[in-house]
């Protein structure tokens, strides 16, 4: 272990008593500053910004865990050893609620000391050489179970195991680890859109109670079987919500509820708002509504938001459904609407469900595009994670859940689509009524590779509205995002590396739903 250039400060009102100790450490290569107050311990951390104080608990004027409490408002990645004479409970208590990286009891001797450094200094490396070789050995299973998944749920198995070792790399420094990791990720979703090309439209077929839970079952197959007399149901759904961002915010949740299910669901293609959300609240797949809906239907060339509807489809499955009670519908756009939810929330307690829907991830994924700084806040998949746990816990959101969390009632939170991190351009050619989507198109007299994309000749095949003979989907795969050949380049440097959503990608696809109970 390299030492010399760890810095300590020890503070202590008998410093001079501690000479051999400090000998000893100086001798094992440590850089000493000592100190025999608290005030001098907190001017000492502003000009020498040690990477370990040792701080004595119990000393004359400012106390130790004051000086503990302005030393971490200074620098709080400083690592603490708290001494103290005292094992009394509730100065531990304190200390550990500070943030303390060790303590030890008086009197310590030498090698005490050697060992809760060195405890310190190895507890990165360590974790990092342990997430590694865990990783080592579960990858050869990953990557038999990508070559052997014949099934949906397997398939939600090997997502699941990628995202849990994503977070756990995530800590770790092993940046040649997260290279191996992203490549197997990339294959993973190489295999995933064969697997999606092969059966989709099959899914798509009324196969009863045995098929893949999709946008269009949701509600029937997931949400009606959790509905009770006894509570009310809020149903949450948050656009554009991966599976790794769902990881991310959960522990903030389980603070104040059980999770009781936590499962992913199967969103319909185009993965966007405006086919996968209508058909939540729905029931029905896009070209069944637009058949039970002409009036409210919007296809892609028509002008004007295109998921204004959703509480009149909604009312409408209810009724289909035959389900009566009070309800209510609340669509959250901006932060106004976040606070006027959270002043009303005590009255949707008399209902029997209410859903809630959320546009934040969605609304920074599109700016993420467009603003170059909100581009560096969220550069990669970590980026994007830290941003949205930090967005949610600061959020009215997070806000109206406690306040849910303090009475009886059953939460389901759940997305309609997430989004992938785009990385090649693949040019296809269209007329001037083909949409602006860069994951999936439709339109007439399409040109693209065929190999390239997976193509949907007969939208109705796939349940997708046909506006006329000629006209078809493609959809991209993997990390693909289209880009027309006569604006190539601009589209290549503008597009690649940001978040989109419409095509064929685990992150797009396999997305989150979870059932939550009060604690």
């Amino acid at each position: 272990m390299r030492t010399d250039k760890i810095k300590i400060l020890w503070a202590d009102d008998e410093i001079d008593l501690l000479k051999p100790h400090i000998l000893f450490l100086e001798q094992k290569g440590y850089e000493i500053i000592t100190v025999n107050n608290g005030n001098s311990a907190i001017s000492k951390t502003i000009s020498e910004r040690p990477d370990i104080v040792f701080l004595d608990e119990n000393m004359p004027g400012i106390t130790g865990l004051e000086t503990l409490k302005q030393i971490k408002a200074i620098d709080n990645d400083v690592k603490v050893i708290m001494i103290t004479k005292s094992e009394e409970e509730y100065i531990m208590d304190d200390a550990i609620g500070s943030q303390i990286s060790d303590y030890l009891i008086k009197p310590v001797n030498p090698h005490q000391i050697l060992h809760s450094i060195k405890k310190i200094i190895d507890k990165s490396r360590l974790v990092t050489e342990k997430t590694t070789q865990n990783y080592q050995q579960d990858f050869r299973n990953l990557t038999n179970m990508m070559m052997d998944n014949s099934s949906l749920d397997e398939w939600k198995e090997v997502y699941n195991k990628l995202i849990f070792w994503e977070l756990e790399l995530g800590r770790s420094s092993d940046k040649s680890m997260n290279m191996i990791y992203e490549s197997q990720k990339k294959e993973a979703n190489h295999n995933f859109s064969k697997f999606i090309t092969k059966n989709y439209i099959n899914y798509l077929q009324p196969t009863g109670e045995n098929g893949p839970v999709m946008s269009n079952n949701l509600f029937r197959r997931k949400i009606v079987p959790q509905l009770t007399e006894e509570v009310p149901t809020f149903f949450i759904l948050i656009d554009n919500l991966r599976l790794d961002q769902w990881r991310t915010i959960a522990p903030i949740i389980k603070e104040k509820f059980k999770i009781i299910e936590d499962d992913q669901y199967l969103a319909l293609l185009p993965t966007t708002t405006q086919y996968c959300r209508n058909a939540i609240f729905s029931g029905l797949l896009p070209s069944e509504i637009e058949k039970r809906f002409p009036t409210k239907w919007s296809n892609d060339e028509d002008e004007g938001g295109k998921n204004n509807f959703e509480e009149d489809f909604f009312n409408d499955l209810l009724g289909r459904l035959r389900i009566v009670g009070k309800t209510s519908y609340t669509k959250v756009t901006n932060l106004d609407g976040g606070k006027n939810l959270v002043d009303n929330i005590n009255n949707l307690f008399k209902n029997y469900i209410n859903v809630i829907v959320y546009n934040f991830v969605d609304a920074f994924s599109h700016a993420r595009t467009d603003v170059s700084i909100i581009r560096e806040l969220a550069e990669d998949e970590a980026a994007y994670r830290s941003v949205t746990e930090s967005w949610f816990r600061h959020s009215p959101l997070w806000e109206v859940m406690q306040l849910m969390s303090e009475k009886k009632c059953k939460v389901i939170i759940t997305t309609d689509h997430g989004s992938v991190r785009v990385d090649k351009p693949v040019k296809v050619i269209g007329d001037k009524n083909t949409n602006t989507n860069l994951r999936y198109k439709q339109g007439k007299n399409l040109s693209y590779e065929a190999k390239e994309v997976f193509e949907i000749k007969k939208p109705e095949s796939a349940f997708l509205p046909k506006v006329n003979v000629s006209q078809s989907f493609i959809v991209c795969k993997e990390d693909d995002f289209f880009a027309y050949p006569n604006n190539y380049n601009y589209y290549v440097k503008y597009y690649s590396n940001t978040f989109q959503h419409g095509g064929i990608s685990l992150e797009e696809m396999l997305i989150p739903f979870a059932v939550l109970e009060p604690r």
